[in-house]
């Protein structure tokens, strides 16, 4: 068990700036997701936390003892790939025990460590094959096995679904959490997909060009997510962007396609006209009598539910997603709850709270 704390990290090749000074710290037994879109970080900060890249500033520390420079086998963690690197003329047992083997652990140590992490992942069935002839998911759990048979202080998780299917996917990531959650050794998990992101973690750091754009639990980035980088990123279909302006003291928005709606929550600080965003995910536009009038362009019915692609008198792309199935009409009236929008500032994308009394 272990913390790891996470300073003030950088990282630049040549010219090149990819890191731009990240903080984080990790709790005991915490699940860390570190998401976001290619080229954002994510890989080379936790690179950078296993000790294959070196920082170019900022310091690691692992369970409150720095290990900026030291090599990963000093580190006392243990990685899992997207590509497996199991090696192919082993058996399983021998994949799962051969980091104890180079240690010098006595056999009897690395074949019980071997027969209890197999049991846990339930692939006792399996010790004696070769990765050859095991299929994607029986391949990720004994990649998942050699991680745990180490008892590291920490787990290290580089995109170890990507190469599975999807339904394969949703399977092998609910194991993933109910191992971490048993085993309780703090993680942390790269990934580009929002919903694994969601699902697996206690927190996430949404990526966005070097920065930590975010640092919250999943649902606090998606209630209040704090620029228009993360609104956007989290959610699917994404969040609805809209132009408007602030109104009436600061006690509403008038949108570029026309109404004024009043915030639910409180005026917004700044002058009235002031440039704004308004954020609305596709589940919370509704239908009504009267409102904005939104022309379809694409209808993709899903079963339990329709997503409605359509635009607005103005040209503004709109994105509505209903339960079960739409009305035929090409033209449908929508309204945009108050309570459900989100307000950023159209000039740095920042979220935009309300003013509070007192």
């Amino acid at each position: 068990m272990a913390t790891l704390e996470v300073s003030g990290i950088r990282k630049s090749f040549g010219p090149t700036h990819v890191l731009h000074g990240i903080d984080l710290a990790v709790e005991d037994g915490e699940m860390i997701v570190i998401v976001g879109a290619s080229g954002c970080g994510k890989s080379t900060l936790l690179r950078i936390v296993a000790g294959l890249e070196t920082p170019s500033a900022g310091s690691i520390r692992i369970a409150g003892r720095e290990v900026t420079a030291l090599e990963p086998s000093e580190r006392d963690i243990a990685m899992v790939f997207q590509n497996y690197a199991l090696y192919p003329h082993m058996s399983v047992a021998q994949n799962m025990g051969y980091g104890l083997r180079i240690r010098g652990l006595p056999r009897p140590e690395v074949a019980r460590r071997v027969r209890e992490a197999a049991a846990l992942l339930g692939i006792e069935a399996l010790l004696e094959r070769r990765p050859k002839q095991l299929s994607g998911g029986q391949r990720q759990r004994v990649a998942m096995g050699r991680a745990i048979v180490r008892e590291p202080k920490l787990f290290l998780f580089d995109e170890p679904l990507s190469n599975l299917d999807a339904k394969l996917r949703v399977q092998m990531r609910a194991e993933i959490r109910r191992l971490q959650q048993r085993l309780g050794v703090t993680s942390l998990f790269v990934t580009h997909d929002q919903v694994e992101a969601m699902t697996l973690g206690d927190r996430l750091v949404v990526m966005h060009q070097g920065h930590a754009a975010q640092v919250a639990t999943p649902m606090e980035i998606w209630a209040k997510p704090a620029d228009t980088y993360v609104a956007g990123f989290i959610g699917s279909p994404a969040m609805n962007f809209l132009e408007g302006r602030l109104a009436e003291g600061g006690a509403a928005v008038e949108l570029r396609a026309g109404p004024v709606i009043r915030f639910a929550d409180g005026p917004r600080p700044g002058p009235d006209g002031l440039p704004l965003i308004i954020g609305i995910r596709p589940e919370h536009v509704i239908l009504a009598a009267d409102g904005l009038a939104l022309a379809l362009d694409l209808v993709e019915p899903l079963g339990s539910e329709t997503v409605l692609h359509g635009s607005l008198a103005d040209g503004e792309a709109l994105v509505v997603k209903l339960a079960g199935m739409a009305p035929q009409d090409r033209t449908l009236w929508v309204a945009l709850p108050p309570e459900m929008l989100h307000v950023f500032g159209r000039e740095d994308g920042r979220r935009i709270e309300p003013l509070r009394a007192g």
